[in-house]
């Protein structure tokens, strides 16, 4: 069983030194990828040597919660942040069992407003199921932290403000009430953000977001991730691990 860890505190913002951006990576579906246009699938047997080659390094996947709890404490050396998005139904036949086996803890970000249905924001398909309620439930009992995508996957750029507010703040309060524990997490769909969107996610009281390449809004509420796919192999993911350290400055908060 994945390990639960304490909540770095509902709405306060993380308070760890500044030092390197943590290193999150951002998974999707784990399944057969031989239909997948958007690259988003990882086969199981994919996922189990990308975590036995984090292993291998001398790095330990856990969730974003944890990850900001240990580097408050200046403990966060080689912890990777392991995060998987829109809530798929393959989570829990696929990646947590694999996760287990490692004793590695992640994130999930769901979407309140699509449980039990499909990925019908993706146009081209193919449909994968979504966790059910009771699945999100199980999810957060095996210690998986459990953090919100929205409620439909919307663009929050491209949304108007009535829009924004309910996808951000309505999505919390109704997946608290789901799992009956705080919610810290929120992970912007598409990876988009903006000033905007940012401080709608602060405003409704979030510890921290999710994003893919926030540029010069990185920060606790706007966290840079690196998408693991299908094609990651070791060699690859070593010049992943090496780039993302290059590239990303101490940044205040993080």
């Amino acid at each position: 069983m994945v390990a639960p860890v304490e909540s770095v505190g509902t709405g306060r913002r993380p308070t760890a030194r500044p030092g390197p951006v943590p290193w999150v990576a951002m998974y999707h579906s784990v399944d057969d990828c031989s239909d997948d246009p958007y690259r988003i699938t990882v086969t199981p047997e994919r996922l189990e040597r990308q975590l036995a080659w984090l292993h291998r390094r001398g790095l330990r996947g856990v969730s974003v919660r944890e990850l900001f709890a240990a580097r408050a404490r200046g403990e966060g050396r080689g912890l990777v942040g392991l995060t998987f998005d829109d809530g798929y139904a393959d989570f829990l036949e696929h990646a947590l069992p694999a996760l287990r086996r490692r004793h590695f803890g992640a994130t999930l970000f769901v979407l309140t407003g699509r449980l039990g249905g499909v990925n019908s924001w993706d146009p081209l398909g193919p449909r994968k199921a979504l966790l059910t309620a009771d699945g999100v439930r199980r999810a957060a009992c095996e210690g998986v932290e459990i953090g919100s995508h929205g409620l439909t996957h919307v663009d929050l750029t491209r949304a108007d403000d009535v829009t924004v507010k309910a996808e951000v703040a309505d999505s919390r309060a109704l997946l608290s009430e789901l799992i009956g524990a705080p919610v810290d997490g929120f992970c912007y769909p598409y990876g988009t953000v903006d000033e905007r969107a940012v401080a709608a996610v602060r405003e409704a009281g979030y510890a921290y977001a999710c994003a893919i390449d926030p540029g010069p809004l990185t920060g606790p509420h706007a966290l840079p991730r690196l998408h693991i796919g299908q094609n990651d192999t070791a060699w690859r993911l070593y010049l992943k691990h090496k780039l993302h350290r290059l590239r990303r400055s101490p940044v205040e908060g993080l």
